[in-house]
């Protein structure tokens, strides 16, 4: 519910409304986000307010959105086993712009970057990798 007496902003309360409906599965892994229009409607919203709370959850990664296509909410990741061996170390970080295209991610989100103990560097997108010690 929007509490308009609240000092938290009215896209920010949409934005927590939006993603506990993401959290609680009532938006599925997949399904599209109400429309701009019909969010603007159920809730006496207007468009920037709208606007603003999809671009909050877009860079948290739980919606994606391309152009002229509908939000919807991020697909269920397939995560990659990343063995690690000894002497290995990994640091979490922000990418640049040209490792973000050529990983193909969203804005906002985090890569992992892993240098093995022979100095080779690999580069994963931080929510597609699971990494695990090896035995």
């Amino acid at each position: 519910m929007i509490d308009r007496s609240s000092d938290r902003p009215l896209y920010q309360q949409l934005a927590d409304l939006l993603r506990e409906q993401i959290r609680a599965g009532e938006l599925a892994p997949g399904a599209f986000v109400p429309s701009e229009s019909s969010l603007m409607q159920e809730y006496e919203l207007g468009r920037p307010a709208v606007r603003n709370a999809v671009a909050v959850l877009r860079q948290e990664g739980l919606v994606v959105s391309a152009r002229g296509a509908r939000t919807m909410v991020r697909p269920a990741l397939q995560r990659e086993v990343v063995e690690l061996r000894a002497g290995d170390e990994v640091i979490g970080r922000m990418p640049t712009d040209p490792e973000r295209r050529d990983l193909g991610i969203d804005p906002g989100e985090p890569i992992l970057e892993v240098t093995r103990s022979g100095g080779e560097k690999l580069i994963l997108p931080a929510g597609a990798n699971l990494l695990r010690a090896a035995p």
